[in-house]
Order: structure tokens, then sequence, then C-alpha cells
């Protein structure tokens, strides 16, 4: 199930929950994502709520139902991450495989690279220097959502 409506507060109101791993009350999560009061807090649980992701407790408090698929991000545990970061990593990964072929002809093999090969390095570095770069905005960008209330 994905989730549309999930951005902002609520947004860091469900990341929590689901980090928490146990029930929580309007108070902790006020607490725990810098919302302004417990009412705050409380708006975002009963939203979450009519959603279905999280329901309430008999004791009042929270837990979530499950963990939904985010846009723009991918759980990691019970850490939600964007998946630019992801998409970065894969980037990374190219670019190490790429250099390793590339120290391997020149130094062990005496062949020099052609140089459409060694416009690939910095294209492949472009790539996931941009996609980290875009990934630790939005991640920043969302962090200062939670504690800029």
């Amino acid at each position: 199930m994905g989730c549309e409506d999930l951005e902002g507060n609520t947004l860091s109101v469900y990341a929590f929950v689901v980090k928490e791993d146990k029930p929580v009350g309007p108070r902790e999560v006020m607490r725990g994502t810098n919302l302004s009061s417990p009412s705050t807090a409380y708006r975002q649980l009963q939203k979450l709520e009519s959603l279905g992701l999280i329901e309430k407790t008999v004791y009042g408090t929270y837990v979530a139902k499950e963990k939904t698929s985010v846009t723009g991000h991918v759980w990691v545990g019970k850490n939600l991450v964007p998946r630019l970061i992801c998409y970065s990593l894969f980037f990374f990964g190219i670019l190490i495989v790429e250099s390793v072929i590339l120290g391997v002809q020149f130094f062990f093999q005496d062949l020099s690279p052609s140089l459409a090969v060694l416009y690939l390095v910095p294209i492949t570095a472009g790539a996931a220097g941009l996609f980290l770069a875009e990934g630790l905005l939005l991640w920043r960008r969302n962090k200062q959502a939670i504690l800029g209330n």
C-alpha cells in the first residue's frame, strides 16, 4: 500500500511511530518530532489512523500497523531513507568497478584505456555525486521539517 498523503509533519510522525516500534502517546510523539503541542501530535496521529497506517490501543496509545511505501523513500530497517541515496550508492558501485578495471588494465596489463572509457569515469562520478547531493538535501529537508516545528 503506497500513501501519497504522507509528507511534512504527517510523514515525520509516521516515521517516528514506526521507528519506536512500541505504543506511543501524543506527548511522546510531540517530544520525538519536536511538534509545537500534544494537540498537534494528536491531530497527526488521528490522520494516520484514518489512513489505516496506525491503530489506537485500548490504553490510548498508538502503534504502527505496517510499514507502507512512501513516495520517493525506501525503508532501511526502521529508517526512512530517500531513494536518491540508494541510486547514488548504485553509481558509486559502478564507479568502483570502472576504476578497478582501468587500474588493472593500466598497471597490470600495460594497456592504455581508450578515451571513451576514460570519459565514463567522470560521468559516473558526476551521476553518483548528484544523486547523493540531492538525496542528502531531501533527507536534511525532512529532518528540518521535523525539527523546525
